[in-house]
């Protein structure tokens, strides 16, 4: 071994010559006499500078022999040979991290013991390494001098131009061995990997809440502090996310961008649940499919109300909407705030007029959709499949979401209070429905008569009298129908349920709005008045009726000869004449009406006796008994003709006795 007779006087190192010993000498001293004369750039050796100078030149004379990458400087290479062969000689001895470099266990050592040599002459932010204060430095400076050949787009260091050039190539180079998820940078893969060890070193001095990564922390700080330190240069506005005032600065320059999504249907989905055989394209879709569906796994528990729920981010928004309120989602155009970052997205759309752009297509009816969650439960509508379950009553739905609304109506609670009536709802939506009809607000317009409608759901249902489409089925007789309400009221006809019963009389109903109407028949309640007469109904569908009169209007046309009336009821009576159809048949004598008001008066005055307009109807009653024959049945006809006459005589004399 040569001898190495020069020794540091500071940390005992020793040395072959007096230069390198010198050299050495200046990493205590600081000194760094030798400057690039391009960036001015200093430098402690002459061989340092040497190898820099190339990075300028564009030399790199040291090339790889196993994947042909070349360097500047052989140090650099050797470095990286130690990519291929694992080697890692360098290991922490406070928490046994292993590194390839010496440089990559001093600065890991600063994480420990806290020290940031490097500090920006701007601001004062100290950083751990000379690259992260140049990053930083950008900042201040504007400078970004690494462009992109693809997009033109510019970066302040060469990190980030790699990073972003494999948004380009999509090469995902980093690859996590729990889960198998590929990432394009080395930080988002150990950011993802404290996901499976539920490590949280970073925690908050205030609320004692804790973070994966730095960076969640310090934006976490700015909701207690209130700093906003992103400004805009053009108006001085501020802003406590860099992302927001990235957004606000487009409204300056007119610039437009969207973030390109790839179509569910085209990603492989690699991840297989084995207990129903779904797949995922993504492994925390199947762990929180796994945790909702079947483990029933709910974790995470509310404080304030002791709710559980499968993962931190749907506890989150829970916290944000029912008890804190907080809405860190701030418009950069009109400062309205927002609980999630999807709905803040969706409400810049109303500034720049920008439409979702609909990438995921149905391959059945070739619908598209803006989202893949939308898509999913479209595809379901073919399908008929419903993968989500109650597991109180078994009652299964095509979505989690509506699972998580029909269990609702089991705990019977609701949260949403209407401050005007006290009402309560089981979901938002509910409430704010319930509230237009206190402010009489109607957002939604149709495009064809101009009517104003308060629900998007009615204005759906309303198109349908336009369009025709009658999209529900009776599974029995095959009947269709607009709205899935009235399907469901018509099934009740063959299967004769009626489980609405009227507590004063006992009399049963359908639904439950036949049961209200009905009601007013014993309460005497007219709520709907007429605003030209102030004649008042107990239904709204007898009082819009009424109001023709006044109007003359008579919106229902015949097809065949185009007559008009002014309800459908009449219309449809009236092209049963076109059609001779009759389907209202008299189970007594087999005569047919083409009118139901015209079936039950003839049940009332010929076969009852509820009502009896002269003595012949006691003849009616007595052939009853008798066989149905055709020579029967005229007699009654003609017993009903000379009923109908005796009532008019009998009218006529009244009066003339009056007079």
């Amino acid at each position: 071994m040569a001898e190495k007779p020069f020794e540091c006087a500071v940390c005992g190192k020793k040395f072959c010559t007096s230069g390198e010993l010198e050299g050495h000498g200046r990493t205590h001293t600081g000194e760094r006499p030798f400057e690039c004369t391009w960036c001015q750039k200093k430098f402690s050796s002459s061989s340092s500078l040497y190898i820099h100078l190339r990075t300028h030149t564009g030399e790199k004379r040291f090339n790889c022999t196993l994947c042909v990458k070349k360097f500047a400087g052989s140090q650099h290479l050797k470095e990286h040979q130690k990519t291929h062969t694992g080697e890692r000689p360098y290991e922490c001895s406070a928490c046994l991290n292993r590194f390839s470099t010496a440089s990559g266990l001093r600065v890991h050592l600063r994480r420990h013991t806290g020290e940031k040599p490097f500090e920006c002459t701007f601001c004062g932010n100290k950083f751990c390494t000379s690259h992260e204060l140049r990053s930083h430095l950008g900042t201040h400076t504007g400078e970004k001098r690494f462009g992109c050949t693809g997009c033109q787009k510019k970066f302040s260091s060469s990190s980030r131009l790699k990073a972003h050039l494999r948004t380009h190539t999509g090469e995902k180079p980093f690859k996590c061995t729990l889960c198998e998820k590929m990432f394009s940078q080395s930080g988002k893969l150990k950011e993802h990997q404290k996901k499976h060890t539920g490590e949280k070193p970073f925690e908050c001095s205030l609320c004692q809440k804790k973070f994966t990564t730095a960076g969640s922390l310090r934006r976490h700080l700015y909701h207690h502090t209130g700093e906003k330190p992103f400004e805009c240069t053009i108006c001085l506005k501020t802003f406590s996310w860099p992302g927001n005032l990235q957004m606000h600065f487009k409204t300056h320059t007119g610039e437009k961008t969207r973030r390109i999504r790839l179509p569910t249907h085209t990603v492989e989905k690699r991840f297989k649940c084995v207990l129903c055989e779904k797949k995922f394209s993504k492994y925390i879709n199947l762990r929180r499919h796994l945790q909702r569906i079947h483990t029933k796994e709910n974790t995470f528990e509310c404080v304030v109300c002791q709710r559980t729920f499968c993962t931190p981010s749907e506890l989150r928004l829970h916290l944000r909407r029912f008890h804190t309120e907080e809405k860190p989602f701030e418009c950069a155009m009109c400062d309205k705030k927002f609980c999630t970052s999807a709905e803040l997205r969706s409400h810049l759309r109303t500034h720049t007029d920008e439409k979702p752009e609909k990438l995921f297509e149905c391959t059945i009816c070739h619908k598209k959709f803006a989202r893949a969650t939308h898509l999913e439960s479209h595809v379901s509508t073919h399908t008929k499949e419903k993968h989500f379950q109650c597991t109180v009553c078994m009652k299964k739905y095509t979505t989690a979401g509506y699972v998580r609304i029909h269990m609702l109506k089991h705990s019977g609670e609701k949260s949403f209070e209407c401050t005007e009536c006290v009402s309560k709802f089981y979901t938002s939506a509910e409430l704010q429905s319930h509230i237009r009809t206190h402010t009489g607000e109607k957002p939604y317009e149709c495009t064809v008569c101009r009517m104003k409608i308060s629900t998007l759901g009615g204005l759906k249902c309303h198109l349908r009298t336009h369009t025709g489409d009658k999209p529900y089925e009776c599974i029995v007789c095959q009947k269709t129908f607009s709205i899935r309400g009235n399907m469901h009221r018509h099934m009740r006809l063959h299967t004769g349920k009626k489980q609405y019963e009227c507590t004063v009389c006992k009399w049963k109903f359908y639904d439950s709005g036949n049961l209200k109407a009905h009601m007013r028949t014993h309460t005497g309640e007219k709520p709907h008045q007429c605003s030209i007469c102030e004649m008042k109904f107990s239904v709204t569908s007898a009082l819009r009726s009424h109001l023709r009169t006044h109007t003359g209007e008579k919106p229902f046309a015949c097809t065949v000869c185009g007559k008009k009336f002014s309800e459908a009821s009449a219309l449809r009576g009236h092209l049963r004449t076109h059609t001779g159809e009759k389907p209202f048949e008299c189970s007594v004598c087999k005569m047919k009406f083409s009118i139901g008001a015209n079936f039950r008066r003839h049940m009332r005055t010929v076969h009852s006796g509820e009502k009896p307009r002269d003595h012949s109807v006691e003849k009616v009653g007595s052939l009853l008994a008798e066989p149905v024959t055709p020579h029967r049945i005229i007699f009654c006809r003609k017993l009903q003709l000379q009923s109908q006459i005796f009532n008019i005589i009998s009218k006529l004399l009244v009066t003339l006795l009056n007079n």
